[in-house]
């Protein structure tokens, strides 16, 4: 009978444990915080209602047990919003290496897109082009009459005909 007990109550541990209240509990610190701050606040309004004074003069003049009460019960609603919306989904954070890739590809495009970054990308890696204008020292050989007049002879001709 007692070992019937034990599993039932190892059942019972491993059920709410899988719980996912109890999952968003163990990992949701703003989810303690919001109880921790309704525990304390509930626990100073009861110590200022306890304290020897008429209970309906605490309650109607006493502005620290009204802002306690008040505490205690945005904590507690907060904490309920919480619960409602179940476990929060971890975010994934991008890795260090998945990062790093981003920023290759990025960069690769970016070179393929535009020219002037190309140019520069170039430039940095092999040292400006010099630019240059080509300007010929010689001078062009005079033209010779032979040429000259079989261009006007054949003007001359199609003029005829």
């Amino acid at each position: 009978m007692a070992k019937n007990k034990a599993a039932k109550a190892r059942q019972a541990a491993g059920d709410a444990w899988n719980s996912p209240y109890v999952q968003r509990a163990v990992e949701d610190p703003e989810l303690r915080q919001n109880v921790r701050a309704a525990v304390e606040s509930a626990r100073s309004a009861y110590g200022r209602l306890t304290n020897g004074k008429p209970v309906a003069k605490v309650v109607t003049d006493d502005k620290k047990f009204q802002k306690d009460i008040k505490q205690a019960s945005d904590s507690l609603r907060d904490v309920g919003d919480a619960l409602r919306e179940g476990p929060k989904k971890r975010k994934r954070r991008l890795g260090f290496g998945r990062l790093l890739l981003l920023g290759i590809v990025g960069a690769g495009v970016a070179l393929a897109v535009s020219e002037p970054l190309r140019n520069k990308v170039l430039d940095a890696l092999f040292g400006a082009e010099e630019e240059f204008d080509y300007q010929s020292t010689a001078t062009s050989p005079p033209s010779s009459p032979a040429t000259e007049t079989s261009a006007a002879g054949s003007t001359s001709e199609s003029s005829t005909t």
